[in-house]
């Protein structure tokens, strides 16, 4: 719990930063203005969740070195991390104008409305090396059970992005870019703090051991587990990108209805991150001082207390959830139809914690190559109930198959962990 609730009330301060931005913003009068906010920063998040596996990657490798009580390599981790995410965001700041011309493809807007994102996004860009960094820098914090640090983190970015958005965009009429400089500011405050949180580790002269840093073994085992943690991210991202569009064949109503519940397992997410990051901590020291028993102990340990959370999830869905989406959707159809569906959001939550749980465990013991290969498993499965369960079912066998992938997902990790446990012996 330690490690696990400060995660927790961080990622419950991501939303309300979204919803400061919208609301300041909104105080202009501008729909557009609104909308330019909105699809820009949903741009740039997808761009930057590419690197997300720099984060994941760090911690189960951090983890284990820290568990082997290899203090050098542990600092000379940090400087990776930096120099990966460093070079991730000048590609972002260089790479600008064709990336954000390829998303304005996908996602077509207003003339007017996409000069005003151009704008936001021109001036947030070059705050990617920061925010990619920061994902390094995440990862490596975590390994270390220094959880703390990332609510601190979390609520100084926060906290100084909506004062200086009330600030630009109120105080000065700054508008769409004040929204920006806002953003800007916060994220490079943001991972000046992280390095001096992380300062114990430049004290270390091993961070600047640059035939450590760059030692060609511990580069290519970097990379490995990167790739593979990337490959299964882009896979999972894929079931859910086809579970929006598919949804969009069964009408307005039905899409909204889903996007709404969506939103529920959001916050699914959101709480068991807390458990599962302890897991890829825990674990990964674990399996670097080759301590089996400590290595089942921390995966049971994490995974009750994940496993309650979903429990007490599933409960307050299925008892409160109609309110919930009451509040989200104003649109009576929307409401029915969404009640519809609901009964699904308290399944996922006890379904998928396997998954959740397993996914960190796997994390923390770098044994990315399995993660990769069970998620291919798990899409093939999602794809085949699709083609099964649609035709007869509707928007009924569209959830019906993203429920089995949560499973499958879940049971060919678990049968898989055998193999993990021996690499601690």
């Amino acid at each position: 719990m330690k490690i696990a609730f400060p995660i927790v009330l961080s990622n419950v301060t991501v939303p309300i930063l979204g919803l400061v931005d919208t609301g300041v913003i909104g105080q202009l009068g501008s729909a557009a203005m609104i909308g330019a906010v909105g699809i820009g920063a949903i741009i740039l998040s997808s761009v930057y969740w590419i690197f997300g596996f720099l984060r994941m990657g760090t911690t189960g490798l951090t983890s284990q070195a820290y568990g082997a009580g290899k203090h050098g390599e542990v600092a000379a981790m940090l400087t990776r991390a930096l120099i990966i995410g460093l070079a991730g965001g000048l590609a972002v700041i260089m790479l600008q104008t064709p990336v954000f011309w390829a998303y304005f493809q996908l996602s077509p807007a207003s003339a007017g409305v996409e000069a005003m994102a151009r704008s936001y996004m021109q001036i947030r860009v070059w705050s990617a090396p920061a925010m990619i960094a920061l994902f390094g820098i995440s990862g490596w914090l975590i390994a270390l059970e220094r959880t703390r640090a990332l609510l601190i983190i979390q609520v100084l970015m926060n906290g100084l992005n909506i004062g200086l958005d009330l600030w630009f965009v109120l105080g000065l009429g700054w508008g769409v870019e004040g929204v920006a400089w806002a953003t800007f500011m916060a994220e490079w405050s943001g991972v000046s703090l992280g390095l001096y949180l992380c300062r114990d580790a430049f004290r270390q002269p091993a961070w600047r051991d640059w035939i450590r840093v760059f030692d060609r073994a511990r580069l290519r085992l970097m990379a490995s587990v990167n790739r593979d943690i990337l490959l299964r991210s882009l896979m999972l991202q894929g079931i859910f990108v086809s579970f929006l569009f598919l949804g969009s064949k069964f009408g307005d109503v039905t899409l909204a209805a889903n996007q709404v519940l969506l939103q529920f397992l959001g916050i699914i997410a959101y709480a068991l991150d807390g458990f599962a990051f302890a897991a890829e901590a825990l674990v990964g020291q674990a399996l670097g001082a080759r301590n089996r028993q400590s290595l089942r102990r921390a995966a049971l340990l994490t995974s009750g207390w994940g496993f309650l959370a979903s429990a007490l999830l599933a409960m307050a869905f299925l008892s409160f959830g109609g309110a919930i989406i009451d509040l989200m959707a104003k649109v009576p159809e929307v409401q029915i139809e969404a009640r519809n569906y609901l009964i699904y959001t308290g399944f996922a939550a006890v379904l998928g914690v396997g998954a959740f749980m397993l996914d960190g465990i796997f994390i923390g013991a770098t044994r990315s190559r399995d993660m990769r290969n069970m998620m291919a498993i798990s899409l093939a499965v999602y794809v085949i109930a699709l083609i099964i369960l649609m035709p007869v079912f509707g928007n009924h066998g569209l959830w019906l198959a993203l429920l089995i992938s949560y499973v499958v997902r879940g049971v060919t990790l678990g049968l898989r962990y055998p193999a993990l446990e021996a690499l601690a012996e």
